[in-house]
């Protein structure tokens, strides 16, 4: 599936609306045939789905699946989080009409709609440390959605909000729009106290980047504009690299296990953007150290470095990433090969690769 996805993504489309039927009618099948399906499609389909960008997709997978994984903890949350849903759907839809009116006071046209959380991503959120099952600490149970026509009006649309309502300082503004998740993601993020000071998620984005948010590559003005320049439906060319880096893993790996690995715990991993010095954007999945984001700019950089700055600050190299870090490596010219004891700590297929290399050798 993965190397034919290389050369055309509709066949990877056509896999996941095979899983997403196959999910709504598992209750037809055996107990042990319910959790393997949901196994993988929570390790496998919903990532994969996450990473073509089809944000809706993912979230019918994941909430399919979740009460065939985990019944227990599905059977609690749907029950302590119902009265959370209603009473948030209620003020969400009050404070649409008051968000509608600025921006029409402001002669900005948008639609306004509201998003329910899906209740697996909810759960997800809820084991946060910070979080710690606390749903009182859970903001965008329900999220309005600012949906206007050019991104100069997704500014002026965060201009209005913040004019009207102020922006809640420790939780600060996502601007997807100028720093694209790696899925292509876009949209701006902000989170206000809204009236009776309740704390509001607010995503501000155009119709395109909206339809782009739900369907990803499967957008139809992506389609449609792929189509009329005449190339094959969906080719990944320079979009999808990491589609590419899965065809050319599957190529060196002999061992089919090292391959779903890799495939689990690094291509279809949550991914952070992190920066090089001079802004250089690069995609690692999440607990990405220093030395994996070295082999990812460059071999030599790894098997050189020596030490780290995060944002300025020195940390080890074991240090984890986090979305929005600036990363500097601090390289020893003299050395010429990496430290076994990295190995412990990567978790990128490419780092750990480039250093068995050496090892080996």
């Amino acid at each position: 599936m993965i190397l034919v996805m290389a050369a055309d993504l509709r066949v990877v489309f056509i896999k996941l609306a095979d899983r997403l039927h196959n999910m709504q009618t598992l209750k037809y099948l055996s107990p042990v045939k319910q959790r393997e399906n949901a196994k993988e499609t929570l390790e496998v389909y919903a990532p994969l789905a996450e990473r073509l960008g089809m944000g809706e997709i993912k979230g019918q997978l994941e909430d399919l699946a979740f009460p065939f994984l985990y019944p227990e903890e599905f059977t609690k949350l749907q029950k302590d989080s119902q009265n959370f849903y209603k009473s948030a759907e209620k003020y969400i839809q009050d404070f649409k009409s008051e968000l509608l009116r600025l921006l029409l006071s402001k002669h900005i046209a948008a639609k306004i709609d509201a998003r329910r959380k899906h209740l697996y991503s909810l759960w997800c959120k809820l084991q946060r440390p910070e979080i710690d099952g606390d749903l009182h600490k859970i903001h965008d149970l329900f999220a309005a959605r600012v949906l206007v026509s050019t991104v100069e009006d997704c500014y002026l649309a965060l201009g209005a909000i913040h004019g009207a309502w102020h922006p809640v300082p420790y939780l600060g503004v996502s601007d997807f729009i100028a720093n694209p998740k790696p899925n292509g993601y876009r949209s701006i993020h902000t989170k206000v106290f809204g009236p009776a000071g309740h704390i509001v998620e607010i995503q501000i984005r155009t119709h395109l980047m909206h339809e782009e948010a739900e369907m990803g590559l499967a957008a139809h003005w992506q389609y449609s504009e792929i189509k009329s320049k005449g190339k094959s439906p969906f080719a990944s060319e320079n979009k999808l690299p990491w589609v590419k880096q899965l065809v050319s893993w599957q190529k060196e790996m002999t061992d089919s296990q090292e391959y779903l690995d890799a495939l689990k715990f690094d291509a279809l991993q949550h991914r952070n953007l992190v920066f090089s010095p001079i802004g250089d954007v690069y995609d690692l999945p999440r607990g990405a150290t220093p030395i994996d984001y070295a082999y990812a700019v460059h071999t030599k950089l790894g098997h050189q470095a020596a030490g780290a700055k995060v944002n300025g600050k020195m940390v080890p190299l074991n240090h984890k990433l986090v979305n929005g870090d600036v990363v500097e490596i601090i390289i020893d010219r003299k050395r010429l090969k990496p430290n076994p004891d990295w190995l412990d700590f990567v978790i990128t297929t490419t780092a750990r690769r480039e250093i068995m290399k050496i090892l080996k050798t």
